[in-house]
């Protein structure tokens, strides 16, 4: 009888520690944030959910996987995702048309011009006449940045200059390792999983941003959510921001992390996945204030005289209200 009730006791216990941690975990705000099905964000979001980073930041993460970023853009709009993953040009354009919607920086990573290992083309000037591969359309933010970068140092666009071939990074990357292009223009990750090929970085579209905006590094990708609703759940977006920060820390200074998330990397090798690992370590944000704010204006006007207002939409300058303030580092 003793033993049974022991047993009983223990049970009972077990049970009301159980409902405990339980109502703890519901009691918190749910944050539910978007992102692409197959995107770069995922190892991130893995990351919070495999160490309970939401837990500990007072929120809990719910992650939405949507199969394009149009698709992302509608949900925050029509309120299913309160945040989603996408640049500060859409937080302006939202702004623009009347939407109260603000961008705290995720990543500074934005991708490169590669050519191949043995190729003579050394710098932008070598390209002219050449056959080049540009990751997206005509409007692509780091193909008008290049322009203005050629029309600036070198005294001639590029668009006018090369045969430009616009298109899907995969498709575009067997471009050329077939030797079909002779120089490609994509993002930071596919441009990773070229230097394992053989491929050569040979322009950084994030250096050539950051001497545009007097040296201020930009960012590519941030949160992108509602200011009203930030303000009416100022515990959620800090816990969301704080927990982000503390995955990143975690993939900057932890190789075995990467290891547990290689599924994730779509890749089954060593090489490619140390290359994905250290250009996502790159594009980590190192801080976030006023000269980086000023930067990105500086960025944007450049953009908008190559991009008119097909590019930025209604957008003339940047609103103050495109960036959340209360997230400087």
């Amino acid at each position: 009888m003793i033993r049974c009730l022991s047993n009983i006791l223990l049970i009972v216990g077990w049970i009301s520690t159980s409902a405990l941690a339980y109502a703890e975990t519901t009691d918190l705000p749910d944050v539910r944030v978007g992102v692409l099905r197959f995107g770069t964000v995922n190892w991130e979001t893995d990351v919070i959910a495999h160490h309970k980073l939401d837990q500990a930041n007072g929120f809990s993460l719910t992650v939405l996987p949507y199969a394009s970023n149009q698709a992302s853009h509608v949900a925050l709009q029509a309120g299913e995702a309160q945040v989603i993953v996408a640049d500060w040009l859409l937080a302006a354009r939202m702004q623009a048309s009347g939407a109260d919607m603000t961008f705290v920086p995720y990543s500074t990573a934005i991708g490169s011009m590669m050519v191949p290992g043995d190729t003579a083309i050394k710098s932008l000037a070598d390209l002219k006449g050449k056959r080049v591969g540009i990751a997206g359309g005509p409007l692509d933010k780091s193909w008008l940045l290049l322009r203005a970068e050629t029309q600036a140092k070198l005294g001639f666009d590029l668009a006018d200059e090369v045969e430009a071939v616009f298109g899907a990074p995969p498709l575009l990357n067997e471009e050329l390792k077939a030797g079909r292009l002779d120089a490609l223009l994509t993002y930071w990750h596919y441009a990773a999983k070229l230097q394992v090929a053989g491929m050569r970085r040979m322009v950084s579209v994030a250096d050539v941003a950051r001497q545009m905006g007097g040296g201020a590094v930009m960012p590519s990708l941030g949160f992108v959510f509602s200011n009203a609703w930030a303000k009416a759940n100022p515990k959620a977006i800090a816990g969301l921001i704080s927990a982000s920060r503390a995955a990143k820390q975690i993939m900057a200074q932890s190789d075995t992390e990467w290891d547990r998330l290689q599924p994730l990397l779509k890749s089954d090798d060593a090489a490619t996945r140390d290359a994905l690992r250290d250009s996502f370590r790159t594009g980590i944000p190192k801080s976030w204030g006023p000269a980086e704010r000023r930067g990105v204006a500086k960025v944007f006007m450049i953009m908008r005289q190559m991009g008119g207002d097909t590019f930025t939409g209604r957008v003339l300058s940047l609103p103050d209200e495109t960036f959340w303030l209360n997230a400087d580092f």
